[in-house]
């Protein structure tokens, strides 16, 4: 039984944030378009989500909430300039006529938008924060599945879509392949190449340099891989002390759009990452990924064949924001670069 009990004919999704969160949940966008095939589909995010998600034909349009931009020109004291974007941007959102809101983020900064929308069916997936008074319909998203993406597959499931269409849509466009392509040769791009992904936005969740290090110089060695290193901007530091100690590492972290490291992942060879959204890309780009997890345990289950989570628990795992190692990271100094070595000839030799 359906959530809604009517067929929509314009729905809007909103998910703002995190890069990692909007990969996985991009899987909505083929299981909406099967469930409801007339239906135009919206998304609705911050400015550096756009790029991941403009180039996926299925989508009738990308909305931007302008955030940082706003945020910079009320910090300059031009609140009136604010005021009047809002209002204009409020008012071309409901202009849309959207019959159906999915507030996928569960926040109240989404939910004000799902509101404002005016659209008189909201439905809201974890609400929280007060988000909850703003929807139509709530719904939770604790889920028995350790499929990537659970919660997001559970509300499609429950607006009248299958598993097999909820598949991770980001789709790089001839463009961005191009200049990818480009890329890779001007930086010493060969042959066949891997990429590693060591970064993401809490320590807990990090491997440690010096086996990245090892890593990449057993896979140039051993293997005849060239690696790739990726990352954003806030990460060029760490980049910078791993390419020191991995002579023949290409260094790209932060130098590349959320796109063309998607595109990068799409024709590499291997992808082993932490849980970051770089790896997320490894799996919705169909590239043999191993995915190092300790400290969070976002999903168990990948979905693809060729694609692996290392995850071993201790007594305290997953600890998420709340480690009691003081520092030591035992979760993650499980994981070793032999056994990543190993794991990775496995994921090579699989068959699909």
């Amino acid at each position: 039984m359906s959530l809604i009990n009517f067929c929509p004919n314009n729905i809007l999704i909103i998910r703002l944030s995190a890069i990692g969160d909007i990969i996985m949940a991009s899987a909505l966008i083929p299981a909406l378009k099967s469930a409801f095939p007339e239906a135009r589909l919206t998304w609705l995010t911050e400015e550096i989500n756009v790029d991941l998600l403009q180039g996926n034909p299925t989508l009738e349009n990308v909305l931007v909430w302008p955030r940082q931009r706003w945020r910079k020109m009320r910090k300059e004291g031009r609140y009136w300039q604010v005021i009047r974007e809002t209002y204009a941007f409020v008012k071309a959102l409901r202009q849309l006529k959207f019959d159906l809101v999915l507030d996928i983020q569960g926040l109240l900064k989404s939910a004000v938008w799902a509101y404002l929308s005016g659209s008189k069916t909201r439905i809201g997936l974890g609400s929280r924060e007060g988000s909850q008074w703003l929807m139509t319909l709530t719904m939770d998203t604790r889920t028995e599945t350790p499929y990537i993406g659970g919660e997001y597959l559970k509300l499609a499931t429950a607006l009248g879509s299958n598993r097999e269409q909820f598949q991770m849509d980001i789709r790089p466009s001839g463009k961005v392949n191009q200049d990818t392509m480009e890329l890779l040769t001007q930086s010493g791009i060969t042959g066949g190449f891997a990429v590693i992904c060591p970064f993401t936005t809490r320590p807990q969740k990090h491997w440690f340099e010096e086996r990245w290090a090892e890593l990449a110089h057993r896979f140039s060695e051993e293997r005849g891989l060239q690696v790739v290193m990726l990352g954003g901007p806030a990460d060029k530091e760490s980049a910078a002390r791993i390419a020191a100690i991995s002579p023949g590492l290409v260094n790209l972290a932060g130098d590349t759009q959320l796109i063309q490291c998607a595109a990068i992942i799409q024709h590499a060879v291997l992808v082993v990452g932490v849980d970051t959204g770089l790896t997320h890309l490894g799996i919705a780009m169909k590239t043999p990924t191993l995915a190092l997890f300790g400290s969070t345990r976002p999903y168990l289950e990948t979905g693809f064949q060729r694609a692996k989570v290392l995850y071993q628990p201790l007594v305290c795992s997953p600890c998420k924001r709340h480690p009691t190692c003081e520092g030591r990271f035992d979760c993650m100094k499980q994981h070793t670069v032999e056994n990543i070595m190993a794991e990775t000839t496995k994921l090579l030799e699989t068959d699909i």
